[in-house]
């Protein structure tokens, strides 16, 4: 097992890792693809996941010419989440 994985019923998940944008509101991004969940770490310091993400939206929100515009346009609001910080 990958030291950073964990056991959950069975099924190994390996742990996000976040990686740093360029963004005004954004601070970091991470996806883990078997969970669909993403993980959007802000500026002010509020960390959250968003649950049910397709890969297809993440691969937008990263590659997109703005990730804070894009994550307020097509992730806010749009998906079920928990804020964790």
């Amino acid at each position: 097992m990958p030291a950073n994985a964990v056991k959950y019923q069975r099924i190994y998940y390996h742990a996000m890792e976040p990686t740093r944008v360029s963004s005004t509101d954004l601070r970091s991004v991470g996806y883990e693809p078997i969970t669909m969940t993403l993980e959007v770490e802000f500026n002010s310091g509020g960390l959250y996941h968003y649950f049910g993400v397709p890969i297809v939206v993440f691969d937008s929100l990263m590659s997109a010419s703005s990730q804070g515009q894009f994550f307020h346009r097509f992730i806010k609001d749009r998906y079920r989440y928990r804020r964790l910080r």
